[in-house]
């Protein structure tokens, strides 16, 4: 099991006094120092934390592999095509939102969908689709040229933590992780994950990557990016 960590709300923290600290390049390579797989940023249309800097300088310094999440934005699109990271996962996004809600509706958004994967990949950039565990979003992900697709966790993560029953959404996600296999899919998790619920969904079979980013950085507060990175890599791992 691999983990990328998101390193986005280190610059939510920078984004609130518009100032230079603290700085992200430096929690993704404190983050592969401690032993992560590969890093993860969302460039937002309204840069709401990554900025376009930030971007540009994580394509120079990661080492492991940097996983850009970003919408069907044509400028976004644009930029990742420039910037050629390692991989893009296409997610929804609301200008409103707090964070992402819920996965993309491929079924519904085909073909704009295809046309950013087609354009993606032709630069020679993995792409992947940022779904909710549901069988018919899998099979149009294929259809659309998707090679990886990355389970949303929010319902079952939400369930876990409010002390309700859990057990139906995470059987969700290994029942449509098994479809997604036998289709030929790499499957990766995330969203809503925490040191308390991630052993759940780390235990199920095929699921190549677990993508955290809000729980790593609030453990980091107190104990520093480097222990909490390697904490969640002993529960991940």
């Amino acid at each position: 099991m691999k983990l990328g960590v998101n390193i986005d709300h280190i610059a939510t923290v920078r984004e609130a006094r518009k100032t230079f600290e603290p700085d992200p390049i430096e929690a993704a390579k404190e983050s592969e120092r401690a032993g992560c797989d590969s890093i993860v940023c969302h460039l937002r249309k309204d840069r709401r934390h990554i900025g376009d800097k930030d971007l540009e300088i994580l394509r120079k310094v990661i080492t492991t592999k940097l996983n850009l999440e970003m919408s069907v934005d044509p400028e976004i699109v644009n930029i990742a095509c420039l910037v050629k990271p390692d991989q893009a996962t296409i997610v929804p996004e609301k200008r409103m939102e707090i964070t992402t809600e819920g996965g993309l509706d491929v079924c519904d958004n085909f073909k704009k969908v295809k046309d950013v994967i087609d354009k993606l990949t032709g630069q020679n950039i993995d792409t992947s689709l940022f779904i909710d565990p549901d069988e018919e979003q899998v099979t149009a992900s294929k259809e659309a040229g998707a090679k990886i697709i990355e389970f949303h966790t929010g319902k079952y993560a939400e369930a876990f933590n409010a002390g309700m029953d859990h057990e139906k959404e995470l059987e969700t996600i290994k029942k449509t992780t098994r479809f997604a296999l036998s289709g030929g899919l790499v499957v990766c998790a995330g969203h809503g994950l925490t040191y308390q619920n991630v052993r759940p969904v780390a235990c199920i079979e095929g699921i190549d990557e677990l993508n955290i980013g809000h729980s790593i950085i609030s453990k980091a507060l107190f104990v520093g990016i480097h222990e909490a990175v390697k904490k969640m890599l002993e529960l991940v791992k």
